[in-house]
Order: structure tokens, then sequence, then C-alpha cells
């Protein structure tokens, strides 16, 4: 499977590069953005590092990665991932920087993976949610996904299945 760039309604979807971290380490740079996820914004400099381990490719080779990054207009404004595995699993996860939320650029960006990766053959989709950010459940709901009862880390497992 190639990542490939994603049209929807407002959005493109590009396969990341290594030079999207200086403009995303601005988009991602709100510490409110960790709020559920833990951790802390990270530098242009580490973000680049992160972008050549991720445009690099998992090392497992029953496991590729596929990352974009999300742009409206000329603006990128979040990123949007799909691990997958056996060919048939996705797991995704999205994030959109502070300035463009409430806008359901997030749902857009989800609902447009999840076509995709329908297209591709994936047949089962999933995504871990802190049970408190109901705006991401908001997104998930969007996409199609359903709460589990599965937990993980904390997180509950969301669950399409096509």
């Amino acid at each position: 499977m190639r990542t490939e760039p994603i049209t929807t309604a407002r959005l493109t979807l590009l396969p990341l590069r290594v030079e999207h971290a200086q403009e995303m380490a601005a988009v991602l740079s709100d510490p409110a953005l960790h709020a559920f996820i833990g951790g802390a914004p990270s530098s242009a400099r580490a973000l680049r590092e992160r972008y050549e381990r991720l445009v690099a490719g998992s090392p497992d080779p029953a496991v590729s990665w596929h990352n974009w990054v999300v742009r409206e207009g000329a603006h990128l404004t979040g990123t949007v991932q799909a691990t997958v595995t056996d060919d048939t699993h996705a797991e995704i996860a999205w994030v959109i920087g502070t300035p463009w939320q409430g806008r359901r650029l997030a749902s857009e960006a989800a609902q447009g993976l999840v076509t995709w990766l329908g297209g591709q053959g994936i047949r089962t989709i999933t995504a871990h949610i802190h049970p408190d950010h109901r705006a991401s459940a908001g997104v998930a709901t969007a996409a199609g996904l359903s709460p589990t009862e599965e937990e993980h880390d904390g997180e509950t497992r969301w669950r399409l299945s096509l």
C-alpha cells in the first residue's frame, strides 16, 4: 500500500515529508494538545527527527506506517495517520492544531482517511481515545467508528468493520 494524497471537500491530506517539520512544529505547539496523550510539544528539530523515522517506514515488515499532514488552503493544520497490520487492519489517529479546532476539520480528515483505507482493502479500523476526550469521540463517530468495551492503556478502543 502506497501513501498517496487524499482530497476531501476542504482539505488535502499530503503524504508526510521531513520538510513539513518546521511548519508542523508551529501547528502543534500548543501544550493543550497533549492534555490526553501526555508529553509536550516537539521542537522543529525533534519533529524533523521523528518525521525522518516515520518517512523511513516501520522496521517491522508486517507493519506499514502511513502519515499525512492536513492542509486547508495554503496552511498545514494537523496530521492523520494509519498503522496497517496484516493488510486488513488499520489503527488511525488524528490531531488538528488548536487555532483550527471547532471547524470539523478533524472529522473531515478522518472520514477521508477511512474512505481511502476502505478503498485499499482495509476491513477493520480502530482508534484509541481517552474516555474524557469528547472531541475525539465526536471525530471517531463522524468517521463511522463506535466505542467497544475494550480498553488499552486507559483509552477506549473504537472500531469500524467495513
